[in-house]
C-alpha cells in the first residue's frame, strides 16, 4: 500500500506545482489555494508511504517523477524551451533513481 500512498503523492505534487505556476506568484486565488491543497494531500501521502519506504528511495522516486512529468508540462502546456542538456540531465536523474532501487536497500 506505501507504494499507492507514495504514487498519490506525486500525482498532488504534480498538481500542486502545476497550480503554483498558473498562480502567477500568488496572485490568482484559485491557484493559490489549489496549491495550499494540494501539497497538502502530496505530503500527508509521502509521509504514510515513508512508514515502509526507505526515505532515500522515496524521496528520490518523488523528486525523479516530479522533474520528469513537470518538464513534460511545462513544455508541452507552458511552452518552455527543450534543449539536449535538459533532456540528458533528466535522463541522469532517472538512471540515479534506478541505481538506489538496485542498490541493497531492503523494501
Amino acid at each position: 500500500m506505501e507504494w499507492v500512498y507514495l504514487f498519490v503523492a506525486i500525482v498532488f505534487e504534480l498538481a500542486g506545482t502545476t497550480c503554483m505556476k498558473i498562480s502567477n506568484g500568488f496572485t490568482k486565488p484559485l491557484p493559490v489555494v489549489g496549491t495550499f491543497l494540494t501539497y497538502t494531500i502530496c505530503f500527508t501521502f509521502f509521509a504514510m508511504s515513508l512508514k515502509k519506504i526507505p526515505i532515500s528511495v522515496a524521496y528520490a522516486i518523488w523528486s525523479a517523477a516530479g522533474i520528469t512529468v513537470i518538464s513534460i508540462i511545462g513544455i508541452l502546456i507552458f511552452k518552455e524551451n527543450i534543449n539536449v542538456l535538459k533532456i540528458v540531465s533528466i535522463l541522469f536523474i532517472i538512471l540515479g533513481v534506478i541505481g538506489l532501487n538496485f542498490s541493497g536497500v531492503s523494501h
